[in-house]
């Protein structure tokens, strides 16, 4: 948890109080008790390797994360690249989740700011339900995603979301946000509310449980690759300055 010291220095928004952040002001790897790391070839038949702790990766920079993707043979990839999370470190149940970042530009890659339920290693996904926040994929360079996904009652699941024009993404820092209550969950981009989805009952609504948040810069897969890889164009640098997390004021 922060200090009331820093706290009290990050303005929350009218009606929230920040109840976890990390403002990346250290150097090197991010805080181990913070974030934890995805490792391997994980989902979506993306072309990079997921590394653990590995600085060429994921690093603290000029109070910013670099997430940092390069064309490199490792472990059998063509790719490396980082995925960090708060799964077993920092969960929540409703809130609003706030980041602000610069996306990479180069014809393949696809960062996300995402979230899904910390019981995902008991129920599977999509069981757990799934919150994107971000996504952009560079082929569709001035498209910003968000997406909800939950199991189909039977198998298999379905999915709903929103898109906004963001010409200027990999120019300039943008804050990517979503508040979450029982009622509904809205997203934004640079305050600027895009798409909601709204509670229409519990078969359709799998938000009802903690969640833990996810940062991660893929390359390739079956929506990131689908227009190919730049090759060339690597290494590709994924920049957030800040991840805040608030809650409602009572």
């Amino acid at each position: 948890m922060l200090t009331l010291a820093l706290v009290s220095v990050l303005a929350a928004p009218a009606g929230w109080k920040l109840v976890w952040s990390d403002e990346f002001n250290g150097r090197g790897l991010p805080d181990p008790k913070k974030w934890g790391y995805e490792v391997g070839l994980i989902r979506n038949k993306e072309s990079q390797y997921y590394t653990k702790a590995r600085k060429e990766n994921v690093r603290c920079e000029n109070s910013r994360l670099i997430i940092e993707a390069r064309k490199e043979p490792f472990e059998g990839a063509e790719y490396t690249s980082g995925s960090i999370n708060t799964l077993g470190k920092f969960t929540f149940q409703y809130g609003r989740v706030e980041v602000s970042a610069k996306l990479p530009k180069a014809l393949g890659t696809w960062p996300a700011i995402w979230m899904m339920g910390e019981d995902r290693p008991e129920v599977s996904w999509p069981r757990c339900g799934e919150i994107d926040i971000m996504e952009h994929v560079a082929h569709n360079p001035t498209q910003i995603h968000a997406t909800v996904h939950q199991a189909k009652d039977g198998g298999g699941f379905w999915s709903k979301g929103g898109t906004m024009k963001l010409p200027t993404y990999g120019d300039e820092f943008h804050t990517y946000a979503m508040e979450w209550s029982k009622e509904k969950l809205v997203f934004f981009v640079d305050d600027k509310a895009y798409f909601t989805f709204p509670y229409e009952g519990p078969s359709k609504w799998s938000f009802d449980r903690k969640m833990y948040l996810l940062l991660n810069l893929a390359i390739g897969g079956t929506w990131g690759g689908e227009k190919g890889i730049d090759a060339e164009a690597f290494p590709q640098r994924y920049e957030i300055d800040y991840v805040r997390i608030y809650q409602a004021v009572k």
